[in-house]
């Protein structure tokens, strides 16, 4: 964010300006969320790795990074937005806990998704800010009850809209759903989506 001082009638303003994605962070809890020291990954999480198909889910190239809870805080490690938002879905049914957040650039638009979360703070239409606690990590009992498999956080950077969904009454605010199961080709995963790792680099610099 750059500050820019105003002159008007012998009063000084401050401005706010945001530059091209420039004020975008890491979604976890560490020191410094616009550095990689902090990120783990899992040993499968890196974005574009295939994955072999297995019940209920076709073969796929990951869509995202499967990031690592970055503290031994094991009831409360908190998941931030990488940027001011505004949450246009999410889903709360158990290991597949979900938001979808939308963001407006100067020069784009474009979404993030959270995936295996738990303690949504937010709802769908709420503007919500970089430095805004939204959701956490499964906590222990989450985990012993839906599986130790969903210990990271599922995060994806969309260049497209995600697709709307019809309302249902079990998840109402499920507005909208990934490409994530559908990217059977890296041209299609390359059309809906940016690596979260070169995203960030890139608007870092």
């Amino acid at each position: 964010m750059i500050l820019f001082p105003a002159i008007l009638t012998g009063l000084i303003f401050i401005f706010e300006f945001s530059e091209n994605r420039a004020d975008i962070y890491l979604p976890i809890d560490t020191h410094n969320r616009c550095s990689f020291e902090a990120l783990m990954l899992t040993d499968i999480g890196r974005f574009g790795r295939w994955r072999q198909d297995r019940q209920g889910i076709p073969g796929h190239f990951h869509t995202g990074i499967d990031i690592k809870r970055p503290s031994d805080n094991d009831d409360n490690a908190v998941i931030f937005p990488m940027a001011d938002g505004r949450v246009i879905s999410k889903r709360e049914d158990g290991p597949y806990a979900q938001l979808i957040i939308e963001h407006i650039f100067l020069d784009e638009t474009v979404w993030t998704v959270y995936e295996h979360i738990a303690g949504i703070k937010i709802s769908v239409g709420d503007s919500v800010y970089y430095n805004q606690p939204v959701a956490r990590f499964m906590n222990r009992e989450e985990l012993d009850r839906f599986g130790w498999q969903f210990d990271h956080l599922h995060f994806e950077i969309l260049k497209t809209k995600p697709q709307k969904l019809k309302i249902d009454s079990a998840l109402p605010e499920r507005r909208y759903n990934s490409y994530t199961l559908i990217c059977y080709s890296k041209e299609k995963l390359h059309k809906y989506y940016y690596d979260p790792i070169e995203y960030f680099e890139k608007n870092w610099k």
